[in-house]
């Protein structure tokens, strides 16, 4: 094609997109995309327009309510004329039951102006008593989580041994942090992920906090530490079981597979961060079951933390009671027993610390010594303590 062809053709390709570019202008945007508002109480948000409507345009703005039962606005709907210079309209909000709803604007016709960023995420709450009682009880559980991985940490560093602690429960231990970090900071700091997710759920709030962050690479730090303590004191015989080295083969499987469908864009940076999660769960579910099996093979606590597991189980307890206070106050109990998950995995992460407790306190109570595996622990060292 020769050059007078080319100059010809972009010169042509700008009228035909002219009509594209006159088409949509400006925007209809909320004044905030949140909002929280007590039951039987009013609030209200702005929609403005950025830019004039085209000549010769009108358009009917209707306020579309997502759960019509828990609120009601006013107006419902509005005219804005093609005469409009650029302007404010209040929406107000009036709160029947707790909850969550999201209020949008749609505009007819559908392609006069942007309409993507008009809508806002209500929240109705009982009480705001509750709201900072909650707040409170999960800023203790994350303290309480987070202090978690030290007792352990610490009697490996007093008894310079770390006869006691399973190597399998270990190794998913921070296999899973990984993964969980991953899933976290992904999401929070990669913008291609994160604007994946808003292009799958446009309404939707990014779930991935700072605390979240902080948790998790904290997390992987303090178990990097609690493995580096095995190649410096003593181990016994101890080596990660046959069992746990398929666990993690299979998890490296399917990892590196989820990989290699990403880079080839068969699937999202999204799915492949939610593959990292799914092992993150699978490993929850089956991590305290190789320490618990030790504990009753060796018929003693001797070298696991019960401080750890003291932790462990109140940011537990306090846990699923935030999601209660929760489901409480925003009247969102399907959230527990829709997608028991969340609620479920607390649970059975409390169950096996009330065992453990059982195996420190009752079972093994006062036992210093304790049974020898052959291939898995030596003798003791004098001095071994079990706080």
């Amino acid at each position: 094609m020769s050059s007078s062809s080319n100059m010809a053709l972009m010169r042509y390709s700008w009228v035909l997109l002219l009509p594209v570019l006159t088409c949509v202008q400006g925007a209809l945007r909320a004044s905030t995309q949140d909002l929280k508002v007590h039951v039987n109480h009013l609030t209200r948000f702005n929609l403005s327009l950025t830019e004039s409507l085209p000549d010769d345009r009108d358009a009917l703005v209707t306020i579309a309510v997502q759960h019509p039962d828990l609120l009601s606005v006013n107006p419902s709907n509005f005219s804005i004329a093609a005469a409009d210079s650029p302007r404010e309209w209040i929406i107000y909000v009036k709160a029947l039951s707790a909850g969550h709803s999201i209020v949008s604007a749609n505009v007819t016709p559908g392609d006069i102006t942007d309409f993507s960023q008009a809508f806002v995420r209500v929240t109705i709450e009982k009480s705001d008593e509750l709201y900072h009682i909650s707040a409170v009880v999960g800023w203790i559980y994350f303290v309480a989580w987070s202090v978690s991985f030290y007792p352990q940490i610490r009697i490996n560093y007093k008894r310079k041994s770390v006869v006691g602690l399973n190597f399998d429960f270990l190794s998913l231990n921070l296999v899973g942090f990984i993964m969980y970090a991953l899933f976290n900071c992904g999401l929070y700091w990669v913008p291609e992920i994160e604007n994946q997710y808003f292009d799958r759920y446009p309404k939707g709030l990014n779930p991935v906090q700072i605390n979240d962050i902080f948790f998790s690479l904290h997390a992987v730090f303090a178990t990097a530490v609690t493995v580096g303590q095995c190649f410096i004191y003593e181990i016994g015989n101890q080596r990660v079981s046959t069992t746990a080295r398929i666990i993690h083969g299979i998890f490296a499987i399917f990892i590196l597979i989820s990989l290699i469908l990403s880079f080839v864009k068969t699937i999202q940076w999204l799915d492949f961060l939610y593959y990292c999660s799914y092992v993150k769960l699978s490993i929850t579910l089956i991590k305290y079951v190789p320490q618990a099996f030790y504990n009753y093979k060796r018929k003693s606590t001797v070298g696991w933390s019960i401080g750890n597991i003291f932790l462990d189980f109140t940011g537990g307890i306090l846990s699923m009671l935030q999601m209660i206070l929760n489901a409480y106050n925003y009247d969102d109990w399907e959230s527990i027993f829709g997608d028991p998950t969340k609620f479920g995995l607390g649970f059975f992460s409390v169950a096996f610390d009330i065992f453990f407790i059982i195996q420190h306190y009752v079972l093994y109570r006062n036992r210093a010594e304790y049974a020898e595996l052959p291939g898995h622990c030596q003798e003791e060292p004098e001095g071994a303590c079990s706080a």
